[in-house]
Parts: C-alpha cells; structure tokens; sequence
C-alpha cells in the first residue's frame, strides 16, 4: 500500500508539473492561433494551425512584412492576422494599385515589393495615411478580401498578440516564417 501511494503521488506531481509549465508556455511564451477566412490566401489558408511567439516584441520593434496576430481595434476579443506595411512614424500612399513608404530613413520614398502575393495583385485605394507614435498599417495578402487597415484604421502596438512563426497544420505545409526582406 506504501508503494502505491507513492506511485499515485509521483503522478499527480508529474501531472502538476506538465499542467503548470504548459501555462507558463502558453500564457508567456507561445500561443496557439487557428486561421478563420481568406484574408491571408494564398500564404496562409482557413483551419491553418499556427504557433504565435509572444516573447519577441517584448525585446523588439514589430518590423515591416512581419505575419501578426492582434486584437481587432474595434472589438478586442477578436483576434486577427495580417501583415504590417506601415510602421510608427511612416507615411504610406496607396495609389495605382502599389503602396509608397515615406520615413526618416527614405524621405524620397520607395514603392514596396510584395513577392509574397499573387503576382499581379493590386492593392485597391487612392489614399495618404500617415501614421503616428506606436501605430501600425496591417493589411491580408488576399487584398481583394481583406477586412483591414484600408477598412478600419491603423492598429495600435498594444493590441498585438505576437508574431507567426510556424504552421503547424496541416502536416504536409509545416513551415517556419520569417519577414521578408525588401
């Protein structure tokens, strides 16, 4: 009977231990993300499984081409997944189907290329958004059904959840992201 409860008792402290560093992971660390709808087509697919990494952002910016996932701006227990165009401080216009990036760093501006989309895709509007201290311009890879930044404003860094880093699902399409490089 000694060795029984011993048995029992190193069990619940295995099942204890593994229940609390599955928290830890999932509450600090990584988060599992389920992708619902089109807008991420044909990078990302509807009942894809994702890991998100929620640690990076806590030692760095977000940076431009980065997959996150975030809080809808206008209802919070939403969750989204998009792509940052624009960042703090930049100037983005939207015209003839491209978007131009005006910053510090590029005051005379630079037309961004999207090797990531459809070849041919156009980015619908005719528009000058200039964006302030912490916000961000996010939109889908499928512009034409994309509810986003074009629709609903910029998105404010305190709403967003991390960055993609691996799909996991389905098994035949597991792969690791990083940004792009423009």
């Amino acid at each position: 009977m000694k060795y029984f409860l011993a048995f029992i008792w190193e069990i619940i402290e295995i099942v204890a231990i593994a229940l609390v560093t599955v928290f830890l992971i999932r509450s600090f660390i990584v988060q599992p993300f389920l992708v619902r709808g089109a807008s991420m087509e044909p990078n990302f697919l509807n009942s894809n499984y994702l890991l998100v990494d929620e640690v990076t952002y806590r030692f760095r910016s977000p940076e431009r081409g980065e997959v996150i996932v975030f809080r809808y701006p206008n209802d919070p227990s939403t969750y989204y997944i998009k792509r940052i165009i624009g960042l703090p401080g930049e100037t983005l216009v939207i015209e003839s189907g491209k978007i131009e990036i005006i910053n510090d760093a590029r005051p005379e501006g630079f037309w961004l290329r999207e090797d990531y989309l459809i070849p041919g895709t156009k980015t619908l509007g005719d528009e000058k958004i200039i964006l302030g201290a912490d916000q961000y311009f996010v939109l889908g890879d499928n512009r034409m059904f994309s509810f986003d930044s074009r629709s609903w404003g910029f998105l404010n860094g305190k709403n967003i959840i991390g960055v993609v880093r691996l799909r996991l699902w389905p098994l035949r399409e597991i792969q690791a992201f990083a940004a792009p490089a423009y």
